[in-house]
């Protein structure tokens, strides 16, 4: 839980230190500059750390790389390149603390869903109220946005898009540790994967910003601590907390998001969206107390 909380905090810096980087970035840019950073460097940590493992232990037992383990390590990198743009157009149209609300406090109601469609498990009442409570905060942020007026719907698709690619990657994840994988490979592949893609799009993307420092810094910024630091922390943390559980955990992003939206970038709350956001804490908070699951004392006895 810590892990997935310290995870959730870098995270939540992500809006802020792309709206304190240079004006002539796009949503696009930032995410693949992000991804090419981060994504290589979770990918070379997380090779370096599975060599020094199977030299400590070469007679361990490894999952079999599966077709359905393939797809599911593909769909990791293919949701948090989409969550990018996604995320980045939301909060450049509704600002950091309205978007990061409604991005992060839709992810663990749709990880839930996405949880219930492949188990077949009913969640049962108390998630279902939970989720209830949840969808109206998120409605009333959106009709409320900002003070200055409410918030645009396309922020708000992009937003809901970027939370949806977030449940994907909880789920996703938590298949594959239940499979044996270890977490660093599992965070490993996810950021390989997704900076292959990020590669294949550099050629098509505006970077001049990164000559600027604040530029520069700003990518550093995301690439290692929003994205390298904070998924190796939060796919750790995974292994012995439920999909959706994790991801209510991460509530602590919006807070964050909001705080710094707030006290840095001098953004300002409607009164609804006040009332949304304290109506989305109680809902999560909710599905956080009825979907707690004790930990496995040996979640990843096989490695990959």
């Amino acid at each position: 839980m810590i892990a997935v909380l310290v995870a959730a905090l870098l995270f939540g810096t992500t809006g802020t230190a792309q709206a304190l980087g240079p004006d002539d970035t796009t949503p696009f840019s930032v995410g693949v500059m992000r991804l090419l950073i981060g994504g290589t460097a979770l990918a070379l940590v997380t090779a370096i750390a599975a060599r020094r493992r199977r030299a400590r232990r070469p007679d361990a037992p490894r999952p079999r790389l599966t077709p359905g383990a393939v797809a599911l390590m593909a769909a990791t990198a293919v949701s948090l390149f989409v969550y990018q743009p996604l995320f980045f157009l939301g909060t450049s149209l509704n600002g950091v603390a309205v978007s990061t609300v409604i991005a992060l406090g839709s992810a663990p109601v749709l990880a839930g869903l996405l949880e219930w469609a492949l188990t077949r498990k009913a969640p049962g009442l108390l998630w279902g109220s939970a989720t209830a409570l949840s969808t109206l905060g998120v409605a009333l942020l959106g009709f409320g946005g900002s003070a200055g007026g409410s918030a645009d719907a396309v922020g708000i698709a992009a937003a809901l898009g970027a939370g949806a690619s977030f449940a994907v990657i909880a789920v996703a994840q938590r298949r594959l540790l239940d499979a044996g994988w270890h977490p660093l490979t599992v965070v490993g592949g996810m950021g390989g994967g997704s900076a292959a893609i990020a590669l294949v799009a550099l050629p098509f993307t505006d970077v001049a910003w990164l000559t600027d420092p604040a530029g520069a810094g700003m990518a550093l910024w995301l690439g290692l601590a929003t994205i390298a630091a904070a998924y190796a922390l939060f796919t750790s943390g995974l292994g012995g907390l439920k999909a959706a559980t994790a991801a209510t955990l991460t509530l602590a992003e919006p807070l964050t998001a909001s705080i710094l939206g707030v006290v840095v970038l001098a953004e300002r709350l409607a009164p609804l969206s006040v009332l949304g956001l304290v109506v989305l804490g109680a809902g999560l908070a909710l599905l956080a107390w009825g979907s707690r699951a004790p930990r496995d004392p040996e979640p990843f006895a096989v490695e990959g």
